[in-house]
């Protein structure tokens, strides 16, 4: 099947995402997710008011960029930026000609269920900054967060803390070791009114978490410690891990195939009795009823339980092609 009867297809299944009145709330949401929906590696999102088409695996040939432009211009005329980043390390390998280039580096701001987010679809990180499959943990924290403490960990551009914050929390803590990243976050605080409520630490999540969750700093391979901001054991009414799959720190290694655990624990001594914790794991491999259960033992052997739990399943645009999404997120209760 071509190109374009497969977009034509895709974008006939979010037709409702596109009323006035829904883009007038929500306007970047998912539009083809290739790997289920016929293009290994491809996906086209809607952010504002530009359209991003990238490729994961390999380059896209012209013809059917052209295909992919055709379908987009017709539904809705916007700027169409394209991100080649099929390269083993996922960076965007093409140049753009003046005009889209200053779309794709120039800050907009896009919605998301009515809060207003900093967008830049090309910067000197790799990916744009707000994750459109995370809108489902967005929407659960701003649910659960009124007169709540927060903790955002690895938390990029602030997205879930800004939701959290947006959702009446009375202090959002965001740590991420990511300058740039953090600026856009205090852009989003302001961009809500929401500064107040907000705090921003940049440090490595390890020793933030570890320190949080009252254990000691230790150096990976035992070699001298970096120095590291200090912080106070601190326990919060929420807590959020949304870890890479795959990260080297001089104080730890983030593995979610294999050592989920290492965040985990301390994030887990970070949250009060009768919190919350929301942990992510995008790897597809990663059994989810296996992950659980570690989660659970993890718990057990701190001398804890886990509660009620709950299962949050990225929106319809994002499918899956057997309802386990390789993004998993279960936010559990700890006592």
């Amino acid at each position: 099947m071509s190109i374009s009867s497969l977009l034509t297809t895709a974008i006939a299944k979010r037709q409702k995402m596109f009323v006035p009145e829904c883009i007038a709330k929500t306007d970047c949401f998912r539009v083809f997710h290739g790997t289920v929906e016929g293009v290994d590696g491809l996906t086209i999102d809607r952010y504002g008011s530009t359209w991003l088409v990238q490729s994961f695996h390999q380059r896209l040939e012209e013809s059917v960029l052209m295909e992919i432009s055709d379908i987009l211009s017709q539904h809705t005329l916007l700027p169409i930026i394209y991100n080649d980043r099929s390269s083993r390390h996922s960076r965007v390998l093409n140049a753009l000609d003046e005009n889209l280039s200053d779309d794709a580096e120039t800050e907009q701001h896009i919605r998301e269920n009515g809060i207003v987010f900093t967008s830049k679809l090309r910067h000197v990180g790799q990916d744009p900054w707000l994750f459109l499959d995370m809108r489902i943990g967005r929407e659960f924290v701003k649910a659960n967060s009124t007169n709540k403490t927060v903790l955002n960990l690895f938390s990029y551009t602030c997205g879930i803390g800004t939701a959290a914050a947006v959702g009446g929390a009375k202090r959002v803590v965001n740590v991420d070791f990511s300058s740039f990243a953090l600026e856009a976050g205090k852009t989003n605080a302001k961009l809500n009114d929401v500064v107040s409520q907000c705090e921003f630490i940049q440090s490595d999540v390890f020793p933030a978490i570890r320190q949080l969750g009252g254990l000691k700093v230790t150096a990976r391979g035992n070699k001298k410690l970096p120095d590291y901001p200090k912080l106070s054991a601190t326990q919060f009414d929420l807590v959020f891990l949304d870890p890479p799959r795959f990260a080297k720190s001089p104080f730890g290694t983030v593995d979610l195939i294999n050592d989920y655990q290492s965040l985990f624990k301390p994030a887990m001594l970070a949250t009060k009795k009768g919190g919350m914790i929301v942990c992510c794991n995008n790897v597809a491999k990663v059994d989810k009823n296996n992950w659980f259960a570690s989660l659970v033992r993890c718990v057990e052997k701190q001398g804890r339980s886990v509660g009620k739990h709950t299962w949050l399943t990225p929106h319809d645009d994002f499918p899956s092609f057997d309802g386990n999404h390789p993004l998993k997120i279960v936010a559990l209760e700890i006592i």
